[in-house]
């Protein structure tokens, strides 16, 4: 819940001209609230990123005050749409279910959904990353197009803390997730206390097709060094 308006265009003012850099070959999205996906849609029109919300509603219709349906986010040119992300989950009641939900209402309408999974400090602590994560999956990808989608891993313990997973782990347990899915080419990122600094490494890892940005996509020039990565 961050930037007007006004604030997000003077974002791109200072983001867009680092992309003359990026290669090719990586996709940029910005997953903005949903006041602002009108103007950005028209501000990034024949641009190189995508747009992309923050959540949607499995209706298409109907009486849901404050929810927006998937033909409400295509009209105005999304693209992608997070689901089930972490805060989502522990602060307004999301369950794996309502996450199943929601995937297969953004792909009914032709968005390409972000899957969140991710264990807390006491899941992880427990030994219950693996089983955790796994029921995640099981639960939130039934009848979900495999080759539609996106999914963050975004171990819990390591957003906004600024304690981020041992790049080795996250490679672990991202390789764990490709496993368990019927396409294992379907792309996997990781989400927790990703910035400018520690961006080369976690993506060095053979596993990790790319970055679900927090905090650190706030600012244009954090967010342009961590788009434009050195591989190493």
């Amino acid at each position: 819940m961050h930037k007007t308006q006004a604030e997000s265009l003077e974002f791109l003012r200072e983001f867009l001209p680092a992309l003359e850099l990026t290669p090719e070959e990586r996709e940029v999205v910005l997953c903005v609230p949903f006041t602002d996906l009108a103007i950005l849609s028209k501000s990034l029109h024949g641009s190189r990123v995508q747009l992309g919300a923050q959540n949607l509603h499995w209706q298409d219709s109907g009486a849901y005050t404050g929810e927006i349906s998937g033909s409400m986010l295509t009209e105005i040119g999304v693209r992608y749409v997070i689901v089930g992300h972490s805060e989502r989950r522990q602060y307004f009641g999301e369950t794996d279910q309502t996450v199943n939900l929601r995937l297969r209402a953004a792909q009914a309408h032709g968005l390409i959904p972000i899957l969140c999974v991710g264990e807390t400090k006491q899941q992880r602590d427990q030994g219950q990353t693996e089983a955790h994560i796994f029921s995640q999956l099981a639960a939130g990808l039934q009848d979900v197009d495999q080759t539609n989608l996106v999914i963050a891993y975004e171990p819990i313990w390591a957003i906004g803390t600024g304690d981020t997973c041992e790049t080795a782990e996250a490679n672990r347990v991202i390789g764990l997730i490709r496993s368990k899915l019927s396409n294992p080419n379907l792309p996997i990122q990781y989400g927790g206390s990703v910035n400018a600094d520690n961006i080369d490494p976690i993506m060095a890892q053979p596993e990790i097709d790319g970055a679900l940005v927090g905090g650190a996509s706030l600012k244009g020039d954090s967010f342009a060094r961590i788009v434009n990565y050195q591989a190493i």
